[in-house]
């Protein structure tokens, strides 16, 4: 039986609220939002899952430690949209609310038509938004 799709990707974050709004305020105006929130297996905290496109991020509280890029662990999270005036909104979004950017709106060296820009989130977790042009063979499903 082949593997249908990735369905969702949980984040051990420092301050859940924070992250949500983080993720909230970059995320939501492309569409994502808060599908629901669960006890965790432990029943000593709540996770909390954003739908994003078809699949879910899940926010939870982290039992301590800090996350560090290129450490081990999750190096970052895509996400694509529509086209590249939402990677750039998005940017603009992420100044407005003081994050700490990566990487500006730009096309990739390697990939033409590739446009996308990296953001941190507040614990350090990288956050790419990128568009590809229709058509491109990475996004046949």
């Amino acid at each position: 039986m082949p593997i249908t799709g990735l369905h969702h990707v949980d984040l051990a974050v420092s301050d859940p609220v924070r992250s949500l709004d983080f993720y909230l305020s970059v995320l939501g105006p492309l569409g994502a939002e808060e599908a629901v929130r669960y006890k965790t297996y432990r029943g000593t905290e709540e996770v909390v899952y954003l739908r994003v496109g078809g699949q879910y991020i899940g926010i939870r509280p982290a039992d301590g430690g800090e996350h560090h890029y290129y450490n081990v662990g999750i190096e970052h999270l895509a996400v694509f949209v529509d086209s590249r005036e939402e990677v750039d909104e998005t940017y603009r979004r992420c100044i407005d609310i003081g994050a700490n950017i990566h990487h500006p709106p730009e096309q990739d060296s390697d990939e033409p038509g590739y446009w996308a820009m990296f953001v941190f989130d507040p614990d350090g977790i990288r956050l790419e938004i990128a568009h590809w042009p229709q058509g491109h063979p990475a996004l046949a499903g």
